[in-house]
């Protein structure tokens, strides 16, 4: 139980190192969540950053995620601590301990688990995310399936049951993020609702892509 504690810690520190927000801060001199989507992931590292970084971010992010999956089943801890590692690494990607529970969405750390312990969801997944850039300004709407979908699709693999309810644990952290988006405000009244909506299926608050994308701080008045 103790090595299990360990694992499951180191992987949710490993997840809390946001390279999406070393990249911001070393290569633009800003704070990623102040732009943009103010998500720390590689999409918000691509239109605020450079396309180059968002891969280099991406990489790292799935390695992040790979590292305490593949070392659960490297000490022997067997398939289910293996994915609670990697599930801490997604949790600490989106909740980062060092970041003020701030972070991501947790795709790419989604993708490092599958890699160790289901290599046939990374291109699941991964395909979605692709049909996701043929409509950029709607591309979280595929990525949500590409998440809804992967249990039906590890069941329909003859995965084992720790795999399919670590695929239904990734969709699950996906969707409480989305919805807690950094702990934006809601506004009052019926907008709530489609905020709430529109967090869900788009990932962002406002039904307007380019707006929302292209936010940045306000410059200082004196």
């Amino acid at each position: 139980m103790l090595e299990t504690a360990l694992l499951v810690l180191l992987g949710y520190l490993c997840g809390s190192v946001s390279f999406a927000y070393l990249c911001g801060r070393l290569c633009r001199g800003i704070d990623l969540r102040e732009y943009g989507s103010g998500k720390l992931s590689g999409s918000n590292v691509y239109h605020h950053v450079s396309g180059l970084a968002m891969v280099v971010v991406g990489i790292l992010d799935i390695g992040k995620a790979t590292l305490p999956t593949w070392m659960g089943l490297w000490l022997g801890l067997g398939l289910p601590t293996a994915i609670l590692a990697g599930l801490a690494a997604m949790i600490g990607h989106n909740w980062s301990l060092f970041l003020r529970l701030t972070g991501g969405r947790g795709i790419g750390t989604a993708i490092g688990v599958l890699l160790v312990v289901f290599p046939w969801g990374f291109p699941w997944v991964l395909g979605w995310l692709i049909l996701g850039r043929l409509m950029p300004r709607a591309a979280a709407a595929p990525a949500l399936l590409g998440l809804i979908t992967l249990p039906f699709f590890a069941h329909a693999a003859n995965q084992p049951g720790a795999t399919v309810w670590g695929c239904l644990g990734m969709l699950a952290v996906t969707v409480v993020k989305r919805l807690e988006a950094n702990r934006a405000r809601l506004p009052s009244g019926a907008e709530r609702w489609a905020v709430l909506g529109r967090r869900l299926v788009l990932d962002r608050d406002s039904a307007d892509f380019d707006s929302w994308i292209q936010r940045a701080p306000r410059a200082d008045p004196s």
